[in-house]
């Protein structure tokens, strides 16, 4: 399953995605992770979220996030729940590029699909403003 927080930025999507986080530890049977492209918010996480700094891996660009996801789930099949912070800063698109993200979230569905994870992700953006293909995921 895949669930998006859309919002423009300063509209409190990373405190939302923060507090959903903490309070996803008392329903996961499996590991938690939270993506963020910096280690800004690492303390205001659970310690039983494991925080991964993706800045530090030189992630930059969908196929290069593609892959760090894919090996991320491929060396630990306890994960069952991913939070991913700052989303498009992290696959390198410009907000006039978000129709291109299509492939994607379809790769990302499959993902979820095959390894049973789900995924929550912030994306600033008006959700006026992307594609239904992507819409479709909003909480």
């Amino acid at each position: 399953m895949i669930q998006i927080i859309f919002g423009k930025r300063g509209s409190g999507k990373t405190k939302r995605i923060i507090d959903m986080a903490n309070a996803s530890i008392a329903e996961q049977k499996g590991s938690v992770l939270f993506i963020d492209d910096d280690k800004r918010y690492m303390y205001d996480l659970k310690h039983q979220i494991r925080f991964i700094n993706a800045s530090e891996y030189d992630i930059k660009g969908e196929a290069l996030f593609t892959g760090f996801l894919n090996g991320i789930l491929a060396s630990n099949f306890d994960v069952s729940l991913i939070f991913i912070d700052a989303f498009l800063h992290l696959v390198d698109c410009d907000k006039p590029d978000i129709y291109k993200l299509e492939g994607f979230f379809q790769m990302l569905e499959r993902l979820s699909e095959h390894s049973q994870a789900n995924f929550v992700i912030s994306l600033s953006e008006d959700p006026a403003l992307v594609p239904e293909c992507i819409r479709k995921y909003q909480i």
